[in-house]
């Protein structure tokens, strides 16, 4: 089951500013999480600053019932990175596969490689300007969207390598949530080779978090994480 693997990958989320999209603000937020029509768990983003003018952003996934059977009681994914020049740079991503085999992958930007572990193997892959791990391409992609330059593709590194993923606003809605009923705006995001798209509700008024994302894959959806709660 991939079940962990999805979710850090696809789901998409961070705390862009609105006037600022540097300006980041900490933030933990809970999301209750539907795989194939079951409540399959709950998962945890948070954002908060680190050593040295970073800031770490972590996805922790904790299955319930009988994804428990298959999944770790929780499972961590977590990205390090600044900001420069209005950009956000992954220092360090760290996480596990969906066969619970460690990811442990570092960039060094002036030699513009990710170098470590994933899948196993060792890693060493040149990678260029605006590459994202499957967390920093989460606050990237969303302080492009408040900031309305929202990139049409954008690389990303993917255990032992780099994917090209397409990003697309597809409108405005009103939705209700967890924690009431949020004007958002919704977007897109996918492989440029693959079949599933992951759409995004964001909440402007909330500084561009999301609410809201599902997984499809044709008609067919695979899995939906709404809101719960908010902590600032």
């Amino acid at each position: 089951m991939r079940l962990r693997s999805l979710l850090f990958v696809t789901l998409l989320a961070s705390a862009a500013a609105q006037a600022d999209p540097i300006d980041l603000k900490p933030f933990k937020a809970t999301y209750n999480v539907e795989w194939k029509g079951m409540t399959a768990g709950t998962s945890v983003l948070e954002l908060r600053p680190a050593a040295g003018g970073t800031y770490l952003y972590t996805n922790t996934n904790t299955p319930h019932g009988v994804f428990r059977l298959a999944l770790p009681d929780a499972i961590e994914q977590a990205s390090t990175f600044r900001v420069t020049d209005g950009q956000v740079v992954p220092l360090t991503f760290r996480g596990s596969d969906e066969k619970e085999r460690p990811i442990d992958l570092t960039f060094d930007w002036t030699a513009k490689r990710v170098t470590g572990t994933a899948k196993g193997h060792a890693v060493d892959i040149e990678v260029s300007e605006g590459a994202q791990d499957p967390m920093s391409l989460q606050i990237a992609a969303l302080r492009s969207l408040a900031s309305k330059t929202l990139q049409g593709s954008v690389w990303m590194i993917d255990g032992d390598k780099l994917k090209d993923y397409e990003l697309r606003q597809e409108g405005t809605a009103q939705i209700e949530t967890g924690i009431g009923r949020l004007d958002t705006v919704i977007y897109t995001s996918k492989r440029t080779s693959g079949d599933r798209v992951t759409r995004t509700w964001v909440a402007p008024a909330l500084g561009y978090l999301p609410v809201k994302a599902e997984r499809v894959r044709g008609k067919k959806v695979e899995f939906t994480i709404e809101i719960d709660s908010i902590d600032k």
